[in-house]
């Protein structure tokens, strides 16, 4: 594999991949040495950005933390923490029976809570970048962000996100922290591939998938983007899932033609194509196989040109 080359992340001092690890299915269906290999062939790539969350886990008997408890053994294996960027996530509304929350789920006390945890599972002494999981209309944009300052204040916490956020909820937060004199969303985590999902794409505040309106926002703002499902759940590769429309199957005939004239696969052209936006993108790539990490990492190696990206998306 070719080494990946670290970038800044926005307006951070982060230097992250071009590539996010995602780590949804670790500590479930990705333990013990299986979940080290990934993880060290990860960094022998030059990756060194991971994503996972407080809730993960949940849909698994006592998986709750459970993402974040393995990425802490894991690191402990390796003795990698310095190594990694890491971004967790909190925040998030109940998920019944197994993910029991509290009502307001963005309150100062519950935030502080899912800090507190989120270190403890990872045997950890800061988080690199913290998302809120999901927004809650209901609060004020400044008492979310004063509540997330104290965390900030506190050294717990460097580098603020915002995950599934309306453009509108995330131009407001950062219009106060700029006003304000504090820092504010260094950057968005939404649902973002070339296939579009066959799932409505509503104004539900707890979940969030990119939109034109959207695209036009960060473009303006250059405010990057952590693209979740960034590979559409394997529909490039040929699976089907919640993907299956006649614009998304133009689409996957495109990124075949011109996966075959790159030599590359239509997979790495769909995350080159994230890369290949007028604004910052990085893909998260979750995966548990070393040979579909490979994939993504040798997506890295294609430049896509703007008039390539939108003929992807077009025709």
């Amino acid at each position: 594999m070719e080494g990946l080359s670290l970038q800044q992340l926005g307006a951070t001092n982060l230097r992250v991949s071009p590539l996010c690890l995602g780590l949804g299915d670790l500590g479930t269906r990705l333990t013990g040495d299986a979940a080290v290999r990934l993880l060290a062939r990860f960094l022998a790539a030059g990756g060194n950005f991971v994503d996972t969350a407080h809730c993960y886990g949940f849909w698994g008997p006592n998986g709750t933390g459970a993402s974040e408890r393995e990425l802490g053994a894991v690191m402990r294996e390796l003795d990698c923490r310095e190594q990694l960027v890491i971004a967790t996530k909190g925040g998030h509304p109940a998920c019944a029976p197994d993910y029991c929350r509290p009502e307001a789920y963005l309150a100062p006390e519950v935030i502080a809570s899912d800090v507190q945890e989120s270190l403890c599972r990872l045997g950890a002494d800061r988080i690199d970048l913290y998302l809120l999981h999901r927004d809650d209309p209901r609060v004020p944009v400044d008492e979310v962000l004063d509540a997330l300052h104290v965390q900030v204040a506190a050294g717990y916490v460097r580098h603020l996100g915002a995950s599934n956020w309306s453009v509108e909820r995330l131009a407001a937060a950062n219009a106060w922290a700029a006003h304000a004199g504090r820092p504010g969303f260094a950057v968005s985590q939404v649902h973002f591939s070339l296939a579009d999902p066959t799932w409505p794409v509503g104004d539900d505040p707890t979940m969030r998938t990119m939109t034109p309106a959207m695209r036009a926002w960060h473009e303006q703002t250059q405010l990057p983007v952590m693209a979740y499902s960034s590979s559409a759940g394997g529909y490039f590769a040929g699976r089907e899932g919640g993907y299956s429309t006649a614009t998304n199957a133009a689409r996957r005939d495109r990124a075949r033609a011109l996966a075959e004239e790159l030599h590359a696969t239509p997979t790495q052209v769909a995350l080159a194509y994230l890369r290949a936006q007028p604004f910052p993108v990085v893909p998260i790539v979750g995966t548990l196989a070393e040979a579909h990490l490979d994939e993504a990492v040798g997506a890295t190696a294609l430049s896509l040109t703007a008039q390539q990206a939108q003929w992807l998306a077009e025709g």
